[in-house]
């Protein structure tokens, strides 16, 4: 590996965070999941049952690219969905007894690829959350003028941050 010590910051946390995703890419394959998979799961566990355009949103992804997710998810039996009573045109996404399991599969596995490095992975990742959250706060604060602007973090009130932070 070249000198790391003469790496900026920047560079740091995108290898780290690569190196990070590809571990638990691998992973998640065995179970059927990806990682936009595991988001989708994340919110339906926290929000229960709700359309596929609200989960979307909340996700802040297009509606198509919501559903080529959900297509896989449900091929692999992870979620369900089903028609709205109030407006046929509508698909109400839920998750299934399978996708728990999943979700809970992922969660460990990710816990698994970061049990292997020799630092203090609880800290980190507070240390991460406040990273994130101040940087992000602080762009929303350059661009608060800018309509075309919208949240970096999510603000629905139904989404709260997992129980492991």
């Amino acid at each position: 590996m070249p000198d790391i010590e003469r790496w900026p910051t920047g560079r740091l946390l995108s290898t780290a965070a690569r190196l990070v995703e590809h571990a638990w890419d691998e992973n998640l394959r065995s179970i059927g999941l990806t990682h936009a998979g595991v988001i989708a799961l994340e919110v339906l566990a926290a929000t229960g049952p709700i359309t596929q355009t609200t989960l979307a949103q909340i996700v802040r992804v297009q509606a198509q690219t919501m559903g080529q997710t959900l297509n896989r998810l449900e091929a692999h039996g992870h979620v369900a969905r089903r028609r709205s009573s109030e407006d046929r045109r509508v698909h109400v996404v839920s998750l299934t007894s399978a996708g728990k399991e999943a979700l809970e599969q992922a969660q460990e596995s990710e816990q698994q690829v970061l049990a292997k490095v020799s630092i203090d992975t609880s800290m980190f990742r507070q240390e991460l959350k406040v990273l994130v959250r101040e940087l992000a706060n602080n762009q929303q604060f350059e661009t608060k003028g800018d309509p075309a602007s919208r949240p970096l973090l999510p603000q629905d009130p139904r989404i709260s941050p997992r129980a492991s932070g």
